[in-house]
């Protein structure tokens, strides 16, 4: 199923919004609305040549704009995952910001990027890019900041995620994607049969609120090593405690530095038998939290008419690590006037072998 761009014409906060599709010469196609730069829909081959849409969403902007909470194919800013209480300090001045998960304030907010419209500065057959100033104080962040996104396709089979960001006081940013990945097709089971690789050694444990504890644990003899490749579902039934606490897999890895400073860093590899589609991540950010779609519930009826069932779907977000400017240790987020924040993620489609 195809979304439809007449379904994506609307004016909200007096802005208008559309559906814009990218290709590249292998077939791939991807949809963006500018309502938080949200990746509708991407059409990716199996085996066969076969094109299915692999990330869970919606087929009208009605729906996004009135589905509560949701993160299907969003920007996550101004900080992605989650800040403890609701209140970070910087520069010896407290903030608040707004708590809305539990006693956390979670991806930015009610209202964080991907509840806002965005310009779109740049369309190209295979790229586009997106814009926005975000003022002073704006949902408890201090300074105006600039952000400036760019996502190309390649013909490589890459889709390669560019977020810039300017601020004209001292701030905190943590940028990240969000899409729903089921390489067997949107809505089409649960990924526990899918295999995955993490290149890290470490990973980033949480209390029972999902906040980091402040230590970094190694991944082995626990359900979190993903050194050796193995289904996702191979361990996330055990009795863990981390696992207890997610709900399932809901954490940051912390990833194997590069060997050079030009390189980035390969993340991950998701493998799914069936159609043979492969998913790779690079990027340049120290983290990636790897969520397996705990949360999903049979609610959420998406683009296919199917219900998104629990385990339907996974995400690997590259980023900072949650909670840092409250966290002595953890990489800093902190972004100065004069300085520029730069993060890439690359996502790139293949088949096995």
């Amino acid at each position: 199923m195809s979304v439809r761009a007449e379904n994506f014409c609307a004016m909200i906060h007096e802005t208008k919004v559309s559906l814009i599709w990218i290709t590249n010469k292998n077939g791939l196609r991807v949809a963006f609305t500018n309502f938080g730069q949200r990746l509708v829909s991407l059409f990716v081959p199996d085996k066969d040549g076969k094109l299915d849409d692999i990330v869970l969403g919606f087929d009208t902007i009605d729906k996004y704009v009135n589905s509560i909470d949701n993160y299907y194919g969003a920007i996550i800013g101004r900080y992605a995952n989650r800040i403890a209480d609701g209140t970070f300090s910087l520069n010896s001045k407290i903030y608040e910001l707004e708590v809305n998960n539990g006693a956390n304030h979670l991806h930015g907010g009610s209202r964080g990027f991907h509840n806002q419209v965005w310009n779109i500065d740049e369309i190209t057959d295979s790229s586009i890019c997106f814009s926005k100033v975000f003022g002073d104080m704006e949902e408890g962040y201090p300074g105006n900041l600039l952000v400036k996104t760019s996502y190309e396709l390649t013909d490589d089979n890459e889709l390669i995620i560019n977020y810039v960001a300017e601020t004209d006081k001292p701030t905190i940013v943590n940028l990240t994607h969000h899409s729903f990945f089921n390489l067997k097709g949107e809505g089409l089971g649960d990924i526990n049969d899918h295999v995955l690789y993490i290149n890290a050694d470490n990973y980033v444990p949480v209390n029972k609120n999902s906040i980091p504890s402040g230590k970094i644990l190694s991944v082995k003899n626990t359900p979190f090593d993903f050194t050796k490749e193995k289904t996702i579902g191979h361990d996330i039934f055990k009795e863990n405690e981390q696992l207890r606490f997610g709900n399932g897999y809901d954490h940051t890895f912390v990833l194997k530095t590069p060997t050079s400073n030009d390189e980035l860093a390969f993340a991950a590899r998701v493998f799914e038998p069936v159609s043979e589609r492969v998913l790779e991540v690079f990027t340049n950010e120290p983290g990636m939290q790897f969520y397996s779609g705990n949360f999903l519930d049979g609610s959420t009826i998406g683009k296919s008419g199917i219900r998104y069932q629990k385990n339907g779907a996974f995400c690997l977000e590259t980023q900072h690590f949650p909670n840092s400017p409250n966290t002595v240790g953890f990489p800093t987020t902190k972004l100065n006037p004069g300085e520029t924040y730069n993060s890439v993620c690359i996502y790139k489609f293949s088949i096995n072998g």
